[in-house]
């Protein structure tokens, strides 16, 4: 990297709420945050938004006429913007950049859309406008009145980081001097839900004893057992679980005085492929990416890896394979969110990034309460963060405490 970025807020709507200290107290207790909804006949296991932040969407979807016919992805990283540019200071300025990404985009109203084609052979005139992927940046510019350029992409799950790996490229270019990155996923939909059960990868629910299909966001059963048994690697079987959120992130040039962290190294790389979904046993495209994210610096200065660790046997064990590839006996203390709040495809890198921020202020591991862990004295003051994607498009993002 040609200069250290500096991240001076970072805010999300998620299943552990919508602001960081409601965010952190979350991260401090052992529950999941997963409910048990009927869907497409049978019982499936979502994590949706918390209720604050889900109070939050309805208020701004209700504040203007033209916001109540956008998709919940657009609603969500709006509230997400507001709240970081807030955080920043920026409320002054409109010359800033914007990357917002997301997996699936405009999940829910794409899939009524097209099932009102179906049923009329016409399609509804907002059909297209409201589904584009660029959507999301577009409104979220218009929202915030920002000058600077906007741009959105879909790299699968690890949208997020390549948002934050085009607000880096762009700072150190000196094109601009602000970027707000993130991403957005609604992805609680029958038809979404049934895709990932199609890969074989998701969570099993128990059968369920009636055929009728209900609101998704309603509550059904919630247990303390965990069904996404993410960085076990003992497990036998496959248990991702989808999650919706928004994360966003204000990047600012150099190390300024606010900074929450401090971006030290980017990486990314691309697996060959060998099949749509594949990654290789050693995660080779993880080993590049962290590689390139340490750079010059000292594999032992890491203190910490919040990982992708989707709950999939093997999504986990080659992350994993990879990390020891790379570290050695220099191992750091592992971690990932997902046994809590699942698979929020694009988001989760963003998440990753938040609980790494999170963590570096605290000092303080938040570890996965079903795996052992040796006790460590250590400061957490250098932390490792990764996603992948399908296809094995991985980022690896090295933060910092700013001190």
């Amino acid at each position: 990297m040609k200069e250290k970025i500096s991240i001076t807020a970072i805010a999300s709507m998620s299943p552990l709420g919508s602001t960081l200290e409601e965010i952190w107290a979350a991260y401090q207790n052992n529950e999941h945050y997963f409910s048990l909804v009927e869907e497409n006949e049978g019982k499936s296991w979502v994590a949706p938004l918390s209720l604050s932040a889900r109070l939050k969407v309805d208020e701004l979807r209700a504040s203007d006429s033209k916001y109540k016919k956008l998709d919940d992805s657009v609603l969500f990283a709006m509230v997400a913007s507001r709240m970081a540019v807030k955080q920043s200071g920026w409320e002054n300025t409109a010359e800033f950049g914007i990357n917002m990404g997301s997996s699936r985009g405009a999940t829910k109203l794409f899939e009524q859309y097209h099932s009102e084609y179906l049923e009329t052979g016409i399609s509804s005139t907002l059909s297209s406008p409201t589904t584009t992927l660029g959507n999301i940046s577009s409104w979220v510019s218009h929202d915030l009145g920002a000058t600077g350029p906007e741009i959105s992409h879909s790299i699968t799950c690890s949208t997020g980081l390549h948002s934050v790996l085009n607000g880096v490229a762009w700072l150190n270019s000196g094109m601009a001097t602000k970027f707000l990155v993130g991403a957005s996923e609604a992805p609680l939909t029958n038809f979404t839900i049934a895709q990932m059960k199609a890969l074989k990868i998701y969570a099993k629910a128990p059968e369920s004893n009636t055929g009728s299909v209900v609101d998704i966001l309603t509550v059904v059963e919630r247990s303390r057992n965990y069904p996404c048994q993410a960085l076990n690697l003992k497990k036998e079987y496959n248990s991702m679980i989808l999650g919706e959120a928004a994360s966003v992130a204000c990047l600012e040039t150099g190390v300024v005085k606010n900074a929450l962290a401090i971006i030290d190294g980017v990486g990314y790389a691309t697996e060959i492929l060998k099949h749509n979904t594949s990654i290789s046993a050693n995660a080779v495209c993880f080993q590049k990416s962290m590689k390139m994210a340490l750079g010059d610096f000292d594999i032992a200065e890491v203190d910490a890896i919040v990982m992708h660790a989707p709950g999939t046997i093997k999504g986990d064990s080659s992350e994993y394979s990879a990390i020891k590839e790379v570290f050695g006996d220099d191992m750091p203390q592992l971690t990932t969110n997902k046994w809590k709040i699942g698979h929020t495809f694009a988001t989760s890198g963003m998440l990753n990034l938040e609980l790494a921020v999170l963590m570096l202020q605290h000092n303080k591991m938040i570890t996965v309460p079903f795996i052992e862990v040796k006790p460590s004295s250590r400061n957490i003051k250098k932390i490792l963060v990764n996603a992948v994607g399908f296809g094995g498009n991985a980022v690896s993002i090295l933060v910092s405490k700013n001190e």
